[in-house]
């Protein structure tokens, strides 16, 4: 695993590298390994210098007609084999990529990190020429590893500068590398801000948008819907600028092309003035939430629902602007303390622990214990017995009695409102399906999640909280999950099941590994087809057995326009060398278009 504060750090001794490697292409016929940032650092200015020498040499090996540009980036050493490409004679690292839960991992060689636009484009073009395959990688982050390939990845990491901001109608132009949080951050001083947020800000803006991510606002569709126009690099048609004034089928299928299209260069976004919102949160149960669903969803900017398996709790939260200078008359002290809202999770921490070690000596001490975050703490819980019914469902009850004593308000702006604590390392599924209009709801969401925890306790899941329900809009990108051709104003339902990954066992991991993904197929086998359920592209596992498999592929086909994805990938990247192993096995090709 890496973060982006590793993407951009380097050292000195890159520079002969450097040197050493583009000389000998000239002599091999292909160009070797271009050290950008590894796992050790210097001075800026050693990395800035090395970036500057790396990117003029690059271009005079170019003009000096030398074969494949090719670039690597060593996250995590771990010495293997030989490179792939090219030198048999000399040796080096294989190494290996890890999503933010470990769940998923690659081993490459080829980690490519372009600068600017025009060394992206040398790279992808020469890629196709000796069919290098190049998958687009964001921040990593996606628990299904989507953007993961042994092969070869790029990552634009080092190509995240603001092109441009403007203010009258309200868009930002930004390089695909660029971080949610550095935008918004940008974006503050112009008063502007993105539309809407997921649960977390880490995530690079290109791969914000093709995986089709979302936050909660019945009246905001998915980020992919805020795109206004995008600058596409393609293997086989070069460098596309598109909107909805130029191709716009392209350009819509586009939006949200699971980086199997083209690498995303740089995008314009329709931003929203910067605004706070107001947050209530409180706690409440199945009935009332039934009788007042309606009105909840048609009266919230936001609205977020998060379920607790086994107890009848479900914690509501909603979030509204307050126009500028709005004092809002609600009060921001919450009733509880931080030590009185987690006493009943410390409380059970220490029954557990007494349980599990016959002495003190393996506890948490009160330091230790005292300082950790609720979802930390649950964490340390769920650790002790993780498939545990019973064990689960008092975490579960400590959790519903965590935030009956958060209920409140709070203000803030509304990034750091509508994000949220994920919790530790995980597995998880997020669905999501059509749940009628915003002026007229059909209640489908929440038959959707009875049906869930009817499910939980016939089959005696050790299922943890929360369950997490949030809304969206309808998308005009044909691959959303939440793409309408029939209605503008449909409204969808997004909702997760995870577990919990909170040990490095590897005997434990794997024992839960295969509960959840028990606890996955038997949502998927009972409930997908009848609430036309589809998965997040960022989140769908892919089936390792053929009849499964054969199942997703022709559920997708059903879904989405899949013939003509086929189509433009066709065209647009003959060779295949976007795809990875996920894109393969969900979108096969014929061997023609590969050869």
């Amino acid at each position: 695993m890496y973060s982006s504060s590793s993407l951009v750090r380097n050292s000195r001794k890159h520079v002969s590298r450097l040197l050493h490697h583009l000389t000998n292409s000239l002599k091999k016929k292909h160009q070797h390994p271009y050290p950008l940032p590894s796992s050790s650092s210097s001075s800026a200015a050693a990395a800035a210098a090395s970036s500057t020498l790396g990117r003029y040499l690059g271009y005079g090996v170019l003009l000096l007609g030398s074969g494949l540009a090719t670039y690597y980036f060593y996250p995590y050493p771990k010495p293997r084999s030989r490179a792939v490409v090219g030198d048999d004679e000399e040796e080096h690292e294989e190494h290996s990529v890890a999503n933010w839960s470990g769940t998923h991992e690659a081993r490459t060689k080829v980690y490519i990190q372009p600068e600017s636009l025009e060394e992206l484009e040398v790279v992808v073009k020469l890629a196709n020429d000796r069919k290098q395959r190049i998958r687009p990688v964001g921040s990593g982050l996606s628990p299904n590893g989507l953007g993961l390939s042994d092969e070869g990845m790029v990552n634009l990491a080092l190509m995240d500068r603001i092109l441009s901001v403007d203010q009258d109608t309200k868009r930002v132009t930004v390089q695909a590398g660029a971080r949610v949080e550095q935008l918004v951050a940008a974006l503050r001083s112009h008063g502007l801000t993105l539309q809407n947020f997921a649960s977390i800000k880490e995530q690079q803006i290109g791969g914000f948008i093709q995986v089709g991510a979302h936050g909660t606002g019945a009246k905001i569709a998915p980020v992919d819907d805020h795109v206004v126009s995008l600058k596409l690099v393609t293997p086989g048609k070069g460098t596309l600028e598109l909107s909805c004034d130029s191709d716009s089928d392209l350009f819509y299928l586009a939006r949200c092309g699971l980086g199997a299209l083209g690498v995303v260069a740089e995008v314009t976004l329709q931003c929203a003035s910067a605004h706070k919102l107001l947050e209530k949160s409180f706690v409440t149960n199945m009935k009332q939430v039934q009788k007042n669903h309606k009105k909840w969803l048609q009266e919230n900017k936001h609205l977020r629902y998060m379920w607790i398996p086994d107890t009848d709790t479900v914690v509501v939260v909603q979030c509204n602007p307050l126009t500028e200078g709005q004092v809002p008359k609600e009060s921001m002290s919450h009733k509880y303390s931080d030590d009185e809202r987690l006493s009943a999770a410390r409380t059970l921490y220490r029954e557990v622990a007494a349980k599990f070690f016959s002495a003190p000596l393996g506890h948490l001490s009160d330091e230790e214990l005292f300082s950790l975050s609720f979802t930390e703490l649950r964490d340390k819980l769920l650790a002790f017995d993780p498939l545990n019914k019973a064990h689960v469902i008092k975490v579960n009850q400590a959790e519903a009695e965590y935030w009956k004593k958060s209920e409140g308000f709070r203000v803030g702006w509304s990034d750091e409102i509508l994000g949220f604590d994920c919790g530790g390392q995980q597995w998880v599924s997020e669905i999501c399906f059509p749940v009628g209009k915003i002026q007229k709801p059909d209640l489908q969401d929440i038959k959707y999640i009875e049906q869930v925890l009817k499910l939980i306790k016939k089959q005696n899941i050790p299922a943890p909280a929360p369950i997490e329900q949030r809304w969206t809009a309808s998308s005009k990108s044909p691959l959303s999950p939440a793409s309408s051709s029939t209605s503008s104003d449909a409204l969808y339902s997004w909702v997760g099941i995870i577990m919990y990954l909170p040990t490095i066992d590897d005997d434990q991991r794997a024992a839960i590994t295969k509960s959840f993904f028990g606890y996955r197929k038997a949502t998927q086998q009972q409930l997908w087809d009848s609430f036309s359920a589809f998965e997040h592209w960022a989140k769908i596992e892919v089936a390792a057995d053929t009849e499964s498999l054969s199942w997703v592929q022709e559920r997708l086909r059903k879904r989405f326009p899949v013939e003509s994805f086929q189509r433009a990938r066709a065209e647009l990247d003959p060779n295949n060398i976007l795809a990875n192993d996920v894109i393969d096995r969900l979108f096969p090709r014929p061997v023609s278009t590969e050869a």
